[in-house]
């Protein structure tokens, strides 16, 4: 059977060109929008958030190093309660290199997968030691070598402790915010990190992830956001949603 084509054929190659150059122009148009959008959020934030910072107590990049292996799946708070102790008994990295496992594991055990982070303590502090003369590295690749190190980790300590913006720290407020916000779809850290490094500028990759942690403590929690009184509810394709 043959059906006629309600478009004249002039108009048929003029539609058959728009679509053509479409998949070339709404990305960009989308991605323009979406930099827009960031860049408004992030004013919103920063003055909702002046003095946003790293809530682990840390002294020193070790400090910041131990901290951050024991926040996995365990509160700031709870971390600052078990570094308040553990900071006065192990000073360096070969203080812990050389600790006693078993008593490694008692000192950390109130912050939880006590085990698994005791020991990857141990086996980063050793690689520090015989590697890198005691001092904590300050390069991507040289921290992910480590033990019980991943980017996330790495990317908490050269942006907090050296002042170095590699990438974006995404953690479980990250994750939810962003994928709240509409700013990335994906779900795995790292790939929501590739989404959110081009919308932010690389000066804010550090501050941009305090100002997210500190919302999403403050008001956009997982289960009931604080939406009526939210700053950027206005900028939030989610807002009265959840």
């Amino acid at each position: 059977m043959t059906v006629t084509s309600p478009l004249p054929a002039r108009s048929r190659l003029a539609a058959a060109d728009l679509r053509g150059r479409l998949p070339c122009a709404m990305p960009r148009e989308i991605a323009q929008a979406k930099a827009a959008r960031t860049g408004k959020i992030i004013t919103a934030l920063q003055r909702t958030y002046p003095n946003a910072h790293c809530e682990l107590n840390f002294s020193n990049p070790l400090e910041l190093l131990i901290a951050t292996i024991l926040s996995a799946q365990c509160t700031d708070k709870r971390v600052n309660l078990v570094t308040e102790d553990l900071f006065k008994q192990y000073r360096s990295a070969a203080d812990y290199a050389k600790a006693n496992l078993a008593e490694l594991e008692q000192a950390v055990k109130s912050a939880g997968f006590f085990r698994n982070k005791a020991r990857n303590i141990k086996a980063c502090c050793t690689a520090i030691v015989a590697k890198h003369n005691g001092e904590v590295p300050r390069t991507m690749e040289e921290l992910t070598a480590l033990g019980g190190v991943g980017r996330k980790t790495a990317n908490v300590i050269l942006g907090n402790a050296f002042g170095i913006n590699v990438g974006v720290v995404v953690d479980t407020h990250i994750s939810r915010l962003s994928q709240r916000l509409g700013l990335t779809k994906q779900t795995d850290p790292e790939k929501i990190e590739r989404d959110l490094m081009p919308l932010v500028p690389r000066e804010h990759w550090t501050l941009f992830s305090h100002w997210l942690i500190w919302h999403g403590r403050r008001r956009c929690g997982a289960r009931k956001p604080d939406c009526a009184e939210c700053e950027i509810a206005k900028l939030c394709p989610s807002a009265g949603k959840v």
